[in-house]
């Protein structure tokens, strides 16, 4: 029997294939994951929606599959004599408190999305759906379908550190790192502006606020302050807030701030995007950087997570490292590089030595729309805001 690539979601049209998670000869359960595709940098594993053998896969990792194109075939025979158990249908919710009961036919989802839905004993009335207009797209049915492990199946790595002697195809989300990054360097002339900020005092106040933070289920950062202190700064010089229109040669200055944040994933970097941050207070911010995070880790980022960044931030100072020239997100203008907080001697206003914490900030700029005076002032700013880290508490106005 042939299997297609099911729709994966509103106005996605195909897929890259990153990696087949079964080979020919499995034994594969329903809900069993098949294969991880890409689309737009956002990862999502297909299910399977039948019981049986995998007798050949028609697709190579790395290929563009459209939609409804086949990419499998399988033996829906019994295996090894247990009976495929059908899937059971789950009574209609009762309205509670006068409430609608929400029934899978009044459901948006795609006519695929149905029939694998269906296939995997999954009521798509009780999903809520993560397309738009609450669209229920096939990773929804991932989350939402019973699951076997693989079997093998081994943790993976925090990082891809490569294996000595042997040549890997480039695919997946390595291939869009790449692309984009080209497209970033060959379009942008890039500049970088350095210079080394004192956060004495936001390094004591965290260690004052963090046990407060952690009982309230919050993991407070550096980077979340520094998205606090960012935002200010935009405010403060809103060109950096931009993007580079290069088709009408416009320069769109933006009223809203999206703040991407570089994440180190299994598969290479994203940038997930936390929307509004000037709304957010200190704990919301670090909630959503905790959250987007372990999305991007874990393969469960959406698309609109990716999507819509007006300027980013990205820290090696985790791992170690003082300064780097981080590459600008296109079609950003600015990037900003955090590097690790060290505390050395230096001499204060009456020169005196004492300890302090410091840290050094690489902005990269589009030399297009931000001159090197201009850059300068941004990280003056933004060295200003980091300098009273109390007031990062407090909300915006």
């Amino acid at each position: 029997m042939d299997f297609p690539l099911p729709q994966l979601g509103e106005g996605v049209y195909e897929a890259e294939l990153v990696r087949w998670l079964v080979k020919p000869g499995d034994a594969v359960k329903r809900g069993q994951s098949l294969m991880e595709v890409m689309t737009d940098k956002a990862t999502m594993e297909v299910p399977s929606p039948f019981v049986g053998t995998v007798t050949a896969l028609r697709a190579e990792p790395g290929q563009q599959i459209k939609v409804d194109a086949i990419v499998m075939t399988y033996d829906g025979l019994p295996v090894a004599g247990v009976e495929i158990p059908r899937a059971p249908i789950a009574p209609a919710p009762k309205p509670m408190n006068g409430a609608v009961a929400t029934t899978s036919s009044s459901v948006r989802a795609a006519p695929s999305v149905r029939h694998l839905a269906r296939k995997l004993g999954v009521d798509l009335g009780r999903i809520h759906g993560s397309g738009p207009g609450g669209r229920v797209l096939i990773d929804d049915l991932a989350a939402a379908a019973p699951t076997a492990p693989r079997e093998g199946a081994k943790p993976q790595a925090a990082l891809e550190l490569g294996v000595a002697g042997t040549r890997t195809k480039m695919v997946g989300l390595r291939r869009a790192i790449a692309q984009r990054m080209t497209r970033s360097k060959n379009a942008i002339p890039h500049y970088t502006y350095i210079d080394e900020i004192d956060v004495t005092d936001l390094v004591r106040l965290r260690q004052q606020v963090t046990d407060h933070f952690t009982a309230g289920g919050v993991k407070l950062s550096f980077v979340a302050f520094f998205v606090r202190a960012a935002v200010r700064a935009l405010k403060e010089v809103p060109i950096v807030n931009s993007t580079f229109d290069e088709e009408t040669d416009e320069i769109v200055t933006h009223d809203k701030y999206h703040v991407g944040i570089a994440v180190a994933t299994p598969g290479g970097l994203m940038v997930p995007v936390i929307r509004d941050a000037d709304r957010m207070d200190l704990a919301q911010v670090a909630r959503a950087i905790e959250r987007l995070s372990a999305d991007a880790r874990t393969g469960k980022a959406k698309r609109d997570d990716l999507t819509g960044g007006t300027f980013t931030i990205t820290s090696i100072g985790g791992i170690g490292g003082l300064i780097s020239t981080p590459i600008i997100n296109h079609p950003e203008v600015a990037i900003l590089g955090i590097g690790k907080v060290v505390k050395r001697p230096v001499y204060d206003a009456t020169g005196n030595v004492r300890p302090a914490d410091m840290v050094y900030v690489s902005i990269s700029f589009d030399h297009r729309v931000v001159d090197g005076a201009v850059g300068a002032t941004f990280g003056n700013a933004l060295a200003r805001q980091l300098a009273k880290p109390a007031a990062l508490l407090l909300p915006d106005n």
